[in-house]
This record gives C-alpha cells, structure tokens and sequence, in this order.
C-alpha cells in the first residue's frame, strides 16, 4: 500500500556532560495519530552505519544528503515508473509497533539498488502520548491563530461589502443616464450617418470611375514604356555580347598583365568595398522609395474613406482633393523618374556585378598562387628550422671544442713552461759539461807535460848518473849510520847537524844524492840508484816541478831556477799551480814531510836545465808542454 508520511529531522546538541551532536528522524502520518517511528543516530552510530552500508559521506553532511534523497522521492512520487522509492519494510505482515527498516531504492532497467537503508523503532506509549499533547497543542495554537485571523477576515469583508453597495447604488444611476443619453445619441448619428453614407457612396462611385480611367491609362503608358525599355535592354544585350568577345579576347591578353593586376589588386579591392556600399546605399534608397509609395498608396485609401465619412467638410475636402491630385500628379512624375533612375542604376549595378565577377576570378586565381607560395614559404620555414637545429648542434659541438682547445692551450702553455724550465736546465748542464769538458782537456793537457817533464828529468838523471860514473871511483863509501837498501839505495840519511828522526820523501834523498858535496859530512854519499828506481815519487815531484816552472816564467835570462816559495813549509797545503784533485790524500801516496829549509831552497837542477827553457812574458797560468815540449 502507499502513504504519505511526514519525515521530521533534528540535530539535537547534547552538552552536558559531553558535547554532542545527534541526528533524530520522526516518522508520522497525518490521518494515523498513533503512527510513530523514531531513529536517533549519534557519531558513533553513524561511524558503524558508514562502514556497513559504504557511504562516502561524514557525519557533518549527512542531514543534508539524506534531505537531497528524500526531495528525489517526492519529485518522483506523481510518475508511473517513480525512479526513487522510499519503502517502508517491517518484519510483520503489518505495522503493529515492530521494527521497521526505512529503504531509499533507486530503480535501474537492470537492479534496485538501495542507497539507504536506516531501521526505525516504533514509537512507546510514553512517545505517543508526548507526541499526541504536542500535535494538540500546535493544533490548539493553529485554531487561535485561525480564528484570530477568521475574525480580521470577517470585520474586513463586511466593510468592504457596505462600501461596495453604497458605491455599486451610484453607479446603476450613472449607467441609466448614461443609457438613456447614448440611446437618443446614437439614434441621431445613426439617422446622419445613413444620410452620410449614401452621398458619399454616389460620389465614391464617380471617383473610382475617374481614378479607373486613370488608371488604365497609366497602366498602357507604363506597357510602352516597359516595351520601350526591354527593346533598350536587348539591344544592350547584342553590345554586351560583342564586348563579351573583345573582354574574352582581352582576356587572354590579360594573364599576361596578372602580375601588373597584382599591384593594383589592393586598390581594387578598396573600390570593391566602395562599391559593395554604394549598392547597399542604393538598395536602401530603393527600399525607402517603395516604402514612400505604399504609404502614398495608403494615403489615397485614407482619402477615400474620409471622403465617405466627413460630410460636413466637404468644400475643404474638395480643395484637399485637388491638391491631392496635384501630389499625385508630382509623385507620379516622381515614381517616373524614379523607375528611369532605377532602371539606370541595375545597369549600373550590372556593370559591377560583371566587374565583381571578373574580379573574383583574379582574385582566385591570386589566392591560388599565394596558396602556392604559403606551400613554398612553408617548406622554406621547414628547411631553414632544419638549419637552425643543424647550426645549434654546430654551436654545441664548436664551443665543445674550443672549450677542448682552451684546455689544450693551457696544457700547452704549462708543458711550453716545463720546457723551458728545462731547456734552462739543459743550458746549465751543457755549460757544466763544457766546463768539465775543458777541465778534462786542460788535465790531460797537464798529463802529457807530465809525462814529458818525467821523461825529461829520467833522461837528465840518467845522463848524470853516467856523467858520475865516469867522475867517482868505483868503490862506494860504507861510513855514516845509514845501511844500504837491498837496491842501492839509503832509506834513512842521517843528518848530523839536524835532528830529523822520522822518514823523509824521496825528493830529499833524491837531492842528497845529486849534490853529495853540499852536505857537512863527507862520508854521507851514497851509491847512484838506476833510472828505474826513480820512477816511484813522480806524484811528488810535480809539485816542486810546478812551482818552479811557474818562477821560471818570472825570472831573468839566465839559466839559474829561483827557489821554491816558502809556503811549501806547509804538509800539502799550497796549490801551486795544480787543481784541487791533485791535493786529495790517497791511500797509497807519500807525505811530504821533514823539507827543511835547506833542501827545499837547495838549487839540485840548477846546471842541468838545458839552454833553450826561456823566460816568457805570459802568465803564470800557462801549462807547462809550453817551456817542455818534449
């Protein structure tokens, strides 16, 4: 069965001792009092309902949605097949205060599909009661209120009602009179009229028999001149054709002259749009011409019925219709002139029309070319994007390389720095090597004169050695302290004016030996050694060799050698003449020990230099293959 129940919902806000918010919904039916159902639903409530029944919806705007449904249902109730249902389904096979579930069901070609479904508990004896008092008591506060307003309603009608009677008394009077009044008028304009009328139709039937005759004869005037102007159009037409051949002649001569066109296409074009008004112009003034003549033609109409009905106007009607006539006369001639203007003007338009066409076709075939020229312009754009995209790649890659190029340069510029860091190394070293180079020249250099002042002096002592022989006799002399060596030769010279007890240099034995007279005792001489024996103490004889070598360069012309500096009282100290290398301790040298001043000062070689050792002017530095050539 179907109802119609009042649905009543309430946010009810609880605050005490909690604030909350409930949503209460009331079910009531106007003709059952005892119909009640209520649902009270809190936050909660509603979290459990959201989760079964899947809403998308929070507790906020659920009221709201909940009215949005119910609103779809009552626009719905009227229909046949309703698509939103609200079904009311108990348990009990009826509604004896049992539970009740509330369906909002919208019905599908395919499924009813239920968007919501809320259970209902019916109502207690205590709920119907309070429910019962408060319907009587809006219903005893709507009956006041009616009756209030029923009171209002009455006083105001029967006001209303007594002015309308008094008003409505008047007014049938004024209506009688009025009645009686337009009766005896409308008799007497009845009686005039009739009188008016049959006048005026007599003489409507003499006019329209004027403007008949009139009419006919303006009617074959104007077939003349229709006539007239058709023989005019068709002779027209013959010249056209003829121009049509020379414009089709011209035409051809005229692709010749496209691209002259083309400048002038512009100024063309402006004329066109000149043109194009001055046809709008004149279609305008063509519309307002055929106005001006329908209302002429209303004006005569006018005339005429005014003619029928105004009577007692009759003379100034007269004048007015002849001064008509003379309107008529003028708009005639007007309308004449008009039709020539017009007829001159569609010759005019004609004209245009052609040139318009003609103009067209150039101008489509201007459109064609620029068409082909966008085509041409846009494959221009596309080549020349292709370029930009090539020349930016270009870019990339050339700013790429330069970047590759500065990294190099200064990889260059640090490896050219290197470079000359070293070739400033280089040029050190080769100035080192060339500095060694000539050392290791000048040392051998000062071997070779070495060697050639030893071959000398072995050569001398030989040669003095026999020149001895020959002076001494053949037995030695065995005094003095010292013992022979296995050799010959005395390891220890003992002198007896000296007291030199440590072992001395060859150098002093050697002198000793040449010069046995100078020494205090006689019985010191010692045999000759051989030439071989000499060879030993050849490094220490350089010394001596050197210094003396460089005081003969010093001296005068004779033949005598200075003697040797007194700085070579020192052990190995001074440089006389030779490098550092030659001063270095070995292990297998002879020190020079215990010279006295005697024997170094002692002039052994003194007779033997040979005549041709000169004094030179040259430095001391000179090497000494210069004074010993060999």
């Amino acid at each position: 069965r179907r109802l119609n129940i009042r649905v009543n919902i309430e946010l009810l806000s609880i605050s005490n001792p909690v604030h909350k918010k409930d949503l209460a919904v009331r079910l009531t039916d106007d003709t059952d009092p005892f119909f009640l159902y209520n649902l009270v639903i809190s936050e909660e409530d509603f979290q459990s309902l959201k989760s079964q029944q899947g809403l998308l919806v929070d507790f906020s705007a659920f009221p709201q949605k909940f009215i949005d449904l119910l609103q779809q249902c009552i626009q719905e109730q009227n229909k046949d097949i309703p698509r939103f249902l609200l079904q009311l389904v108990s348990s009990a096979p009826a509604l004896d205060h049992t539970p009740v579930s509330l369906n909002i069901v919208e019905t599908n070609p395919f499924k009813h599909l239920t968007h919501l479904s809320l259970k209902f508990l019916p109502g207690t004896d205590a709920e119907i009661k309070k429910f019962l008092a408060n319907c009587l008591k809006c219903l005893k506060e709507d009956k006041m209120m009616l009756e209030e307003k029923l009171k209002k309603t009455e006083e105001d009608l029967t006001r209303q009602l007594s002015y309308t009677q008094q008003s409505l008394s008047e007014k049938s009077r004024e209506l009688d009179k009025l009645k009686n009044e337009w009766t005896s008028y409308t008799t007497a304009l009845s009686n005039k009229h009739s009188q008016e009328l049959t006048s005026e139709k007599e003489r409507a039937l003499q006019a329209q028999t004027q403007y008949q005759q009139q009419h006919e004869q303006q009617k074959k005037e104007l077939e003349n001149l229709h006539q007239k102007s058709i023989q005019q159009l068709q002779n027209r037409l013959s010249e056209l054709e003829v121009i049509n051949k020379d414009l089709t002649e011209r035409r051809y001569k005229g692709d010749s002259t496209v691209r002259e066109l083309k400048a002038k296409l512009s100024g063309l074009e402006d004329e066109c749009q000149r043109a194009k008004q001055e046809v709008l112009s004149l279609r305008r003034e063509n519309t307002t011409l055929d106005a001006e003549c329908h209302e002429k033609e209303k004006l005569i109409n006018q005339l005429q019925t005014r003619v029928a009905v105004l009577e007692q106007e009759i003379k100034d009607k007269d004048q007015l219709v002849m001064r008509t006539k003379e309107v008529l006369d003028a708009t005639q001639e007007q309308k004449v002139i008009l039709e020539e203007s017009t007829e001159e003007k569609q010759r005019h338009i004609e004209k245009l029309e052609t040139t318009i066409k003609s103009l067209s076709a150039e101008l489509l075939k201007a459109n064609e070319i620029i068409k082909k020229l966008q085509g041409d312009l846009k494959t221009l754009m596309s080549k020349l994007k292709l370029k930009n995209t090539v020349t930016i790649q270009q870019e990339k890659l050339l700013a790429e390389r330069e970047e590759k190029l500065q990294k190099e340069q200064k990889e260059l510029q640090e490896m050219g720095q290197s470079l000359r860091t070293k070739e400033q190394e280089v040029c050190k070293l080769q100035e080192q090597l060339e500095s060694t180079i000539q050392k290791l020249e000048e040392s051998k250099q000062l071997l070779k004169t070495n060697e050639n002042v030893i071959t000398w002096l072995n050569r001398q002592l030989s040669e003095v050695q026999m020149a001895k022989k020959l002076d001494t006799p053949a037995s030695a002399h065995a005094g003095g302290r010292a013992a022979g060596s296995p050799l010959g030769m005395p390891d220890r010279p003992s002198f007896h004016s000296s007291t030199i007890s440590h072992p001395i240099s060859p150098l002093y034995a050697f002198q000793n030996f040449l010069e046995p007279t100078h020494s205090k005792n006689g019985n010191s001489q010692c045999p000759i050694p051989k030439a071989s024996t000499l060879t030993f103490f050849s490094l220490s004889l350089q010394v001596q060799l050197n210094s003396q070598l460089s005081k003969l360069s010093r001296g005068s012309d004779a033949h005598t050698v200075p003697a040797a500096g007194r700085a070579a009282n020192k052990e190995n100290g001074d440089q006389l003449g030779l490098e550092a290398k030659y001063f270095k301790k070995k292990d297998d040298s002879i020190p020079l020990r215990g010279l006295s001043q005697n024997t170094l000062n002692s002039e052994f070689l003194r007779p033997h230099l040979p005549a041709r050792v000169q004094p030179s002017p040259k430095a001391a530095g000179t090497p000494a293959s210069a004074y010993f050539p060999g």
